[in-house]
């Protein structure tokens, strides 16, 4: 791609963008469109690797068209698989089957690699897009027309825009908002994810098992598998989201009188590099704006593994924040509103979605839970 020169980017306004996944890479795809010289902060050394497949359906395959990526995501899409949800005899209760291919009819979604969607996103960033790994912010100062962000090697910068794509636990949210705490829903969850590189189950199959409070589910794709153990919990645990030694022994002490098949797949999940453990839960934010500073994604409205659209909320909110200041004809306060007030019926929606029908899906707490839900899937 062709660079910009020099003097058109040292007279463009400057965004700071704090995280390099998918709420960050799409707002720094959209900020460079809008004319920002972008610069992309990510406290990892690279792009976090990992994680499960992500689905791209109905408006985010609009989105992703929009930014000329579709070809890309289509080339690298999985075959969609059979979901089986099993009992602890090995039997299966329902199974669904996917759709099959026609090619009369239009296709409704696209499941790709996590890492080959970030890999798109972060090559369809321009040279001038400046991406600098291992850089965190400590520090946010309002000053009249920019932001001045103090990062914890000692440099600064200033910055017309702000925005905290940087997930979860933001660093943002609780620089400029408040503590995570405040903002944050317990859904009386918790979640690990580990992806090994062997097939354990049939290939391009998705098996289920649920026991009361306890679930296993197994992804089988492109040689691969992933191992997600699931959780009930009364209350929060205490434990520091760092220590992966620390979050390991939790699941073990969870699942460790399980039995079969729940503890033949724990030890190749604990010890795999790739794994993942955190609270469901939900970010609710009375504003995801103030001042020059926005959130994106997870940071302002995540809304927890069970809604199955954490990517594409991401993508999804990252676009409209520049279809916004599109209609505020470049304003950040008015593009800052009209992000608020068009995004936020659609993050209601998928959460509440991700609360009456992912958490009875994927996460039961009851052996009458258990059987509604295979009931009603067997029943079409």
């Amino acid at each position: 791609m062709t660079s910009t020169p020099e003097s058109t980017r040292s007279a463009a306004p400057r965004a700071l963008i704090s995280g390099a996944s998918f709420a960050g890479l799409t707002a720094a795809f959209w900020m460079r469109r809008l004319g920002y010289r972008v610069t992309v902060v990510e406290v990892g050394s690279e792009l976090k690797k990992g994680g499960t497949p992500v689905d791209i359906r109905d408006e985010t395959i609009d989105i992703v068209d929009r930014m000329g990526l579709l070809e890309a995501i289509r080339d690298r899409s999985l075959p969609p698989r059979t979901v089986e949800f099993t009992n602890i005899d090995g039997g299966v209760d329902a199974r669904l089957e996917p759709e099959p291919a026609d090619a009369g009819r239009p296709v409704d979604g696209y499941e790709i690699p996590r890492d080959d969607l970030l890999a798109i996103l972060f090559a369809a960033l321009e040279d001038d897009v400046e991406v600098l790994f291992g850089k965190s912010i400590h520090e946010l100062t309002d000053l009249p027309q920019a932001v001045r962000a103090s990062f914890r090697d000692g440099s600064e910068g200033d910055f017309e825009i702000v925005l905290g794509c940087d997930g979860n636990h933001s660093t943002v949210r609780r620089l400029r908002f408040g503590p995570e705490a405040e903002f944050s829903t317990f859904l009386n969850n918790y979640f690990t994810v580990a992806i090994v590189d062997e097939t354990l189950i049939e290939q391009d199959t998705t098996r289920i098992l649920s026991t009361p409070g306890r679930t296993l589910m197994l992804n089988a794709y492109e040689n691969k598998t992933d191992i997600s153990f699931l959780f009930h919990s009364d209350d929060e645990l205490s434990y520091d989201y760092r220590d992966a030694q620390q979050q390991k022994g939790i699941v073990r002490a969870r699942f460790a009188d399980a039995g079969a098949p729940f503890t033949d797949f724990l030890d190749k999940a604990l010890d795999a590099d790739t794994f993942y453990f955190d609270k469901l839960s939900q970010t609710k934010m009375p504003h995801w704006t103030s001042g020059r500073v926005a959130l994106v994604g997870d940071a302002g409205y995540c809304a927890s593994p069970a809604a199955g659209m954490g990517g594409s909320l991401a993508i999804i909110g990252a676009t409209a924040l520049f279809d916004a200041f599109q209609t505020a004809g470049g304003d950040i306060d008015g593009a800052f509103h009209e992000y608020e007030l068009s995004l936020r019926p659609v993050v209601e929606q998928i959460q509440a979605a991700a609360v009456d029908f992912g958490l009875a899906s994927f996460f039961p707490e009851t052996d009458a839970a258990i059987r509604a839900r295979n009931d009603s899937l067997a029943a079409g």
